[in-house]
């Protein structure tokens, strides 16, 4: 009675979880082990802390969405590059898994999932869920020397617009390399202040933006998506200034406690909050040459 009643409740979701259980059931098996390693390893350090957010926000999108598979039936003829997508992901997961290869053990499952949509409803199905599929790339872990290599040119830049903006307002300052001096306090710019994961969570942050709003304006949004990269460089700078500033007036044990995490959302909210100005300030440019072109239509 209590199984029969629980089908019951499910409503309109029965048929659509009586096709698709067993393939939810294999994505649960496959990726919640990998999900609890990486929340007890990776997802802790500092680096990696935005994995699960990214996560919840792409659960979230897909949630959004759940109306698809009930409005949407399911193809009866599978998709053949639907199984080589879904073949070539299993095999990254299996290679990634077995050498413990983070990179292709969690970016297995964008191929994966592609290629269950596709084998299931189609192409339909990618056109939906492109957004989701796309964002999971901000998850994936990539690997410390690749990001080395391009978290230096990164902090040298941030670390010397700092110091040129400090020193324009004549602060004791100056710089080597990313060691930066200010009066009697010397500050180390390390990778989670200004390295390329910062940057890539706030592009994260940008294109989340961008899918929220949903513009019509295609000006707009290729503009808007451009400027998140220098808005992003912006904001991190922002961020060092700070920390910079309340390590030469409170100290040093100041600037290393509280504040610094203080600092990291006070990232985040400068970028939201540049992001949303930018696009204020688009708004307003894209109504004024709309009205212009009407006004010039209408003279004609």
């Amino acid at each position: 009675m209590k199984l029969l009643s629980f089908s019951n409740s499910l409503g309109p979701w029965q048929p659509v979880l009586g096709r698709l259980w067993m393939v939810l059931l294999g994505l649960f098996a496959l990726y919640v082990p990998s999900f609890i390693h990486l929340s007890n390893t990776l997802w802790q350090s500092e680096n990696q802390a935005h994995g699960p957010i990214i996560l919840m926000v792409v659960l979230y999108l897909i949630w959004e969405k759940r109306t698809y598979f009930l409005t949407q039936p399911q193809h009866e003829k599978a998709s053949v590059w639907g199984w080589l997508l879904f073949i070539g992901g299993l095999s990254f997961y299996i290679v990634g898994r077995s050498q413990d290869i983070v990179v292709l053990d969690i970016g297995s499952l964008i191929p994966v999932l592609g290629g269950v949509l596709l084998i299931t409803y189609g192409i339909s199905a990618i056109r939906t869920f492109w957004f989701p599929l796309f964002f999971l790339l901000f998850m994936i872990p990539i690997p410390g020397s690749v990001m080395d290599v391009l978290t230096l040119p990164m902090k040298i830049a941030v670390s010397y617009v700092a110091e040129q903006i400090l020193y324009w307002f004549d602060y004791p300052i100056a710089r080597s390399g990313v060691v930066i001096q200010i009066g009697q306090y010397q500050l180390l710019v390390a990778d989670a202040c200004a390295g390329m994961h910062t940057l890539l969570s706030l592009e994260a942050l940008g294109l989340l933006y961008l899918n929220i709003v949903r513009h019509d304006s295609l000006f707009r949004n290729l503009t808007l998506a451009t400027l998140i990269i220098p808005i992003s460089f912006t904001a991190n700078v922002i961020r060092v200034i700070v920390l910079i500033l309340v390590t030469y007036y409170f100290g040093d044990a100041t600037g290393q406690g509280f504040i610094h995490g203080f600092a990291g959302m006070l990232l985040f909210v400068v970028a939201l909050a540049l992001i949303i100005s930018v696009d204020s300030a688009l708004q307003y440019f894209v109504t004024h040459r709309n009205k212009r072109v009407q006004a010039i239509g209408h003279k004609q």
